[in-house]
């Protein structure tokens, strides 16, 4: 049975009391057509699911009672940030949707030097359409926390935050770049935190290549066919994912 899960701040649990909050209420009446002593999931986004049981269903809210409390299985230990040069919205979408999917930490959207879109055109709205996004992605597919998503950053600002991680990697077919598990082999299996560059349509540029490899990021190649920046973007973070012993069961 496929239950349905809601991400929830922790300030709206006391005790063994959960309030869900005008929006969620009514999805659960209205859409999902749920009644008191259904069982519903809620998470507070640091990890851990709680089972719970509707114990008012009405015009004022929905409120449920606590009956359990486990870890969330489905959030990885090893922590992938995916630093995704900006690309036309229904692709940015796209990546951020899957890559919520597969298992991503965070996700920075960088302007690059081949970016289409630049700031002017991410409006305030789109960033809470971005989160939405994210959050309903989370619930399908079981996470335990939900991807932070950062303001759009500037190439170089992103180039800073490179030393931070365990590890970090700009994808390029140009390069001569390494295979992933020769650069992540020795890391399976820890609590590793990776850094993922993605470029745009036209690609990285050698200066911005040069610059990220200046600033500890490794080449690396996904084979021999060049493959869209948002397949780039999921396969790499999917491969990453499996190479730290996330993929699997």
């Amino acid at each position: 049975m496929n239950t349905n899960r809601f991400f929830i701040p922790a300030s709206d649990i006391d005790g063994d009391r959960v309030r869900l909050n005008p929006e969620q209420s009514h999805q659960i009446q209205n859409v999902l057509r749920l009644k008191v002593g259904d069982e519903i999931v809620v998470l507070d986004e640091t990890g851990i699911e709680y089972g719970v049981t509707l114990a008012a269903v009405d015009k004022r809210g929905v409120v449920g009672q606590v009956t359990s409390t486990q870890q969330a299985r489905g959030e990885p230990t090893a922590q992938v940030t995916l630093y995704q040069s900006m690309l036309v919205r229904e692709k940015f979408e796209w990546v951020l949707q899957k890559g919520t999917e597969i298992g991503l930490a965070r996700i920075v959207p960088v302007l690059t030097e081949r970016s289409l879109v630049r700031v002017k055109d991410v409006e305030d709205k789109k960033l809470d359409r971005w989160r939405r996004i994210v959050t309903e992605a989370a619930e399908q597919s079981h996470r335990g926390r939900i991807p932070k998503i950062d303001q759009i950053a500037m190439f170089g600002e992103s180039l800073s935050e490179m030393t931070d991680f365990d590890r970090s990697v700009i994808a390029t077919p140009w390069h001569g770049g390494s295979g992933l598990h020769e650069v992540l082999g020795d890391l399976k299996g820890k609590a590793a935190r990776v850094a993922l560059m993605v470029g745009p349509e036209g690609g990285f540029t050698e200066e911005e290549v040069d610059a990220a490899c200046q600033n500890g990021a490794v080449p690396i190649s996904l084979g021999p066919r060049v493959l869209r920046t948002e397949t780039c973007a999921i396969v790499a973070s999917a491969l990453i994912l499996h190479e730290l012993g996330e993929m699997g069961p």
